[in-house]
């Protein structure tokens, strides 16, 4: 799968979530990449929609493209700074939904499994246990049926596709993915991964501050 050919992204409007003079907080549609592509037919993206109606908007971190969810933009290069650094030393918390193949047993438990880029196959993932990059999740089994469970997931890191090699080692790979499903499990209207909750900082005052958005499956 290429993003070049197939890219055709959401047209829902702006779904902001909190704005202040530090941050804009907004849920980013499925289907919708998080920074420009290379090339013209990838600039439309979350943050140049957020930079049209806010032109100081700056990155601090990234959402896959096929992952809809909770995503903060600093306002100034204090709060890029503040939130990066938070990011980096991990005191953010972040919380996402899935939807993953199979009963996923047992309920709770974390995944400690390293990850590094499979670099002939970019841009999969793959779990490599001398090489790769410590990447630990915990997860908790919200209901299951023989053919599907809906899990609440905890990365404690933020390595590329964490959650969905994570889920695939275990034998239950998220529903929906264009790059590790197959079969049933990949036919689905979107990747069933959703960033339902993000804890930070708030980078002026210091306050812990809690930033929802309900999984739209």
């Amino acid at each position: 799968m290429t993003l070049s050919t197939d890219y055709t992204p959401p047209t829902d409007p702006l779904d902001i979530l909190h704005q202040d003079h530090q941050i804009v907080v907004a849920n980013k549609p499925s289907g919708l990449l998080s920074v420009p592509g290379r090339g013209e037919h990838l600039s439309d993206c979350l943050l140049t929609r957020i930079q049209a109606v806010f032109p100081e908007a700056l990155l601090v971190h990234r959402l896959d493209r096929d992952t809809s969810g909770v995503m903060i933009f600093a306002l100034t290069p204090h709060a890029q700074r503040n939130l990066s650094m938070q990011f980096e030393t991990r005191s953010t918390k972040k919380t996402y939904v899935a939807r993953v193949h199979g009963r996923l047993e047992p309920k709770t438990g974390t995944v400690d499994l390293p990850l590094i880029v499979d670099w002939p196959n970019r841009p999969r993932q793959m779990v490599d246990h001398e090489n790769g990059k410590p990447a630990v999740t915990d997860y908790r089994v919200l209901k299951s049926s023989d053919s599907e469970s809906r899990v609440r997931l905890m990365p404690r890191t933020g390595r590329s596709h964490q959650l969905r090699v994570h889920m695939l080692a275990l034998g239950h790979v998220i529903l929906g993915d264009p790059i590790y499903a197959e079969g049933e499990a990949a036919d689905h209207p979107r990747l069933m991964l959703h960033s339902e909750e993000l804890r930070i900082n708030h980078p002026d005052s210091g306050k812990g501050m809690s930033f929802r958005a309900k999984a739209p499956f």
